[in-house]
């Protein structure tokens, strides 16, 4: 019998099978941000503990740092500037690779990873945040930890971890035009529910997968957490290799020859079995906007707000769901009282088309989708447009390097003259804990990747959606379609 993508990384990795049913998994690489990495740090160092491998450890400034532009260690967020202060010195102490405040390459982990060439094909990947699977479309077997894991991983470089089971969402067909990976998730979650890839290890696969771009593959994975998974990954490919040659942490010359010639065995064998498969047509998808408070509230752009009882979280897209079926994944969020809750709380009424919903903000960033490809895309909507008087409208690129990048294309002036603030870059309103945040129940369309209550500020009520989608209804001032304006 053939080995899965997973099966591969996961027995290059194990050290140990452990009495406990667990395994002890060796770490390759692990990545720290100031808002969980000072703790882990400054524990070691009470303790008296050492980084083992110093010079495989990346630490960024991000979840907590103000995002305008002449910001400094001071942050909105109460006693920010300890957490800024104590990774600094803790990273500087332990000879790590920080990417502090004024370094050009500073950044949100999950971005700045990729871009440096951190991240590669083969490779265990840790970091105390939850969307650390972004890094699984290179192809890296990458999940998100705890403080106290982080601890463990850098003394050690291993973590007892039980062993998840396999899935394999195969995406068919071809996008239409003015659909994203963004909406792929979106729509994936939607139908299969929220909790559909519970403690499953994801690979995503497919000719829809295959056609999608580096930056789209990231989009993908970095909601498989949404989607309940334990990671997100998609095998390597010629568009992996194009993408990471030539980055600074990339191997070069003869090793650049042996790590290729090595993640080009990288994939799930023809024979191999997964513990269960789901199959979505693309054709079927539209652009994706939530409704709710889950990720799995979610409908197209052109339908109607669903009543409280539904059974849209069963989907007739399956293959075989022996180990994780449709019926089973449901949540609180999907039963009745959720829906209801939800409805309510997003001020929302059963019936009602969604497109045409007034809103407050827009906001494209975050570790989702604020890469260059993501504010090309915006760009070309706000292009010669302006958004809606009265409106709030804030771009935070992913990374100071996307931020170079896209003001060396003008993109930054598309966006000013639109009227969005450019910022620098960090996690910013994605989460209401950096300080700064959206007013009292005031309505946002967002490219972020979590819809919980209050999560972008005190009873915000958030709609995910692509950046096509969010800078378009920056435009009307209401949820819009946005393929009317890319076509023009």
């Amino acid at each position: 019998m053939g080995l899965t993508l997973f099966d591969k990384l996961w027995q290059e990795h194990l050290v140990e099978q452990q009495p406990d049913g667990t395994d002890l998994i060796y770490i390759d690489r692990v990545f720290l941000h100031e808002r969980t990495g000072s703790i882990a740090l400054s524990s070691l160092a009470a303790a008296g503990r050492r980084v083992f491998c110093p010079q495989q450890v990346f630490c960024c400034m991000d979840h907590i740092v103000d995002t305008y532009p002449d910001r400094s260690d001071d942050t909105t967020m109460p006693s920010g500037r300890d957490f800024i202060v104590a990774t600094r010195e803790g990273a500087q102490a332990a000879g790590l690779n920080l990417f502090d405040l004024d370094d050009p390459r500073q950044g949100i982990v999950h971005v700045v990873s990729p871009e440096q060439g951190i991240a590669q094909p083969g490779l265990t990947l840790v970091c105390p945040d939850s969307h650390t699977c972004t890094q699984g479309a290179l192809g890296a077997l990458a999940w998100g930890i705890g403080s106290s894991e982080a601890e463990h991983a850098l003394v050690t470089k291993t973590l007892r971890v039980k062993r998840p089971r396999s899935m394999r969402v195969r995406f068919t067909g071809e996008l239409q035009p003015g659909v994203t990976a963004k909406d792929m998730i979106l729509y994936l979650i939607g139908r299969h529910g929220a909790a559909g890839g519970s403690g499953c290890a994801v690979e995503f696969s497919g000719p829809a997968v295959q056609a999608l771009d580096m930056e789209a593959r990231m989009t993908l994975c970095n909601m498989a957490v949404e989607f309940s998974a334990f990671t997100g990954l998609i095998a390597p490919d010629a568009a992996t290799l194009a993408y990471l040659q030539g980055r600074p942490y990339a191997p070069r010359g003869e090793h650049w020859t042996a790590a290729e010639a090595y993640w080009r065995t990288l994939y799930s064998d023809a024979d191999a079995v997964f513990d269960a498969e789901l199959e979505v047509d693309c054709g079927n998808i539209q652009p994706q906007v939530t409704w709710g408070t889950s990720p799995q509230h979610v409908v197209d752009v052109t339908a109607r707000v669903p009543a409280a009882v539904s059974t849209d979280v069963v989907s007739t897209d399956a293959v075989s769901t022996d180990a994780v079926s449709a019926d089973d994944a449901s949540t609180d969020a999907g039963d009745a009282a959720g829906r209801a809750r939800a409805l309510d709380y997003m001020g929302l009424e059963a019936g009602a088309a969604i497109a045409g919903t007034p809103i407050d903000c827009a906001f494209i960033g975050s570790c989702t989708n604020a890469r260059i490809s993501d504010l090309r895309l915006a760009a070309a909507v706000l292009r010669g447009r302006r958004v809606r008087p009265g409106l709030r409208a804030i771009c935070v690129p992913g990374s100071m390097q996307v931020r170079a990048q896209a003001e060396r294309e003008g993109l930054d002036q598309v966006f000013r003259a639109a009227g969005f603030e450019w910022r620098a870059s960090g996690c910013s309103m994605c989460f209401y804990a950096g300080g700064e945040h959206f007013g009292f129940q005031q309505r946002v369309v967002s490219t972020t990747n979590r819809n919980f209550e209050s999560r972008q500020g005190p009873q915000t009520r958030t709609h995910l959606a692509s950046p096509a989608t969010v800078a378009a209804s920056a435009v009307t001032g209401v949820i819009t379609d946005p393929r009317e304006m890319l076509s023009q």
